[in-house]
């Protein structure tokens, strides 16, 4: 007689779990139908979006008062680069909290920059989560970091090819540079040192600075230089964004450099972003 209560109790919590995440799915639905055909947002006439990826993890997360949503969003296993969630509360209906939402939200619901989507109900209180995941870590894309770093090479390459400015100095085109293993391992000991002590420096925190480094990698040089990057996910942004900084482009449009060495290395705990990137420039001593 006593196990007829517990056994309904739990069919109803069964039961209501799944009328929940019923709901939450209508809501996605309903908010890409919206994109597909906004007619207007706030008074004004509204393009279309395309339309937008559920994501399990998305429509999992519970925010509470005080929480971070990228920390709940990470928690969640969802690495994003930019999000942002919509809650409301006292509506019944998917339809009621559409239009809800619809009312307050819409820029944010038309939102391009926006991929992933993820809807939820908990009683009256309903949540959408709209999110961008982050590019893959290098490491997954490239296992190896050498093959990385030569990918950093062809894009260094391609670069010295062209005449171009380094902030207010012009450089003609250059050579090409070589591959160097040495110089290679120069890089991969410090942005290992750098991911695994999280800092970001061209000192090391033994004291060494890319000479010594890259005399302890066997390389004996006549010229040296250095650039670091910190947070890019891919080989090209990381080349980009050295290009775009007047000192950095100026190392690599130096005709003085004939070999370059470049490796990749993340943080331990391999959190999106955190991601150290080397290169080493270098001309030998003959």
């Amino acid at each position: 007689m006593f196990k007829l209560p517990i056994l309904f109790a739990t069919v109803l919590a069964a039961g209501t779990a799944a009328a929940a995440q019923a709901d939450g799915e209508h809501l996605t639905a309903l908010v890409n139908a919206y994109r597909a055909a906004p007619g207007s947002c706030q008074g004004a006439l509204a393009q279309p979006a395309p339309p937008l990826t559920p994501q399990p993890a998305l429509a999992a997360v519970r925010l509470t008062p005080g929480i971070i949503l990228s920390a709940a969003l990470e928690r969640a296993g969802y690495a994003n680069t930019k999000a942002d969630a919509i809650s409301i509360a006292g509506t019944a209906t998917p339809q009621d909290a559409m239009a809800a939402i619809r009312q307050l939200y819409c820029h944010t619901l038309l939102n391009t920059s926006y991929t992933d989507i993820g809807s939820s109900r908990n009683g009256n209180e309903w949540t959408v989560v709209l999110a961008r995941a982050a590019d893959p870590l290098p490491s997954t894309t490239y296992p190896d970091w050498q093959d990385a770093g030569q990918e950093i090479l062809r894009e260094v390459n391609a670069a010295r090819a062209t005449a171009r400015n380094c902030g207010e100095q012009s450089f003609p085109p250059v050579g090409p540079l070589a591959w160097n293993a040495q110089l290679g391992v120069a890089a991969l000991e410090h942005s290992s040192d750098m991911a695994s002590q999280r800092y970001f420096n061209h000192m090391g925190k033994d004291g060494s600075d890319v000479g010594v480094r890259s005399r302890r990698a066997g390389y004996n040089w006549s010229r040296i230089g250095e650039n670091i990057a910190f947070g890019s996910y891919t080989p090209q942004e990381t080349v980009a964004g050295w290009l775009s900084s007047p000192g950095h482009c100026a190392n690599i449009m130096n005709a003085g450099f004939t070999e370059m060495g470049a490796a990749y290395a993340v943080t331990p705990e391999k959190h999106q972003g955190l991601t150290y990137w080397t290169q080493v420039l270098g001309k030998p001593y003959r």
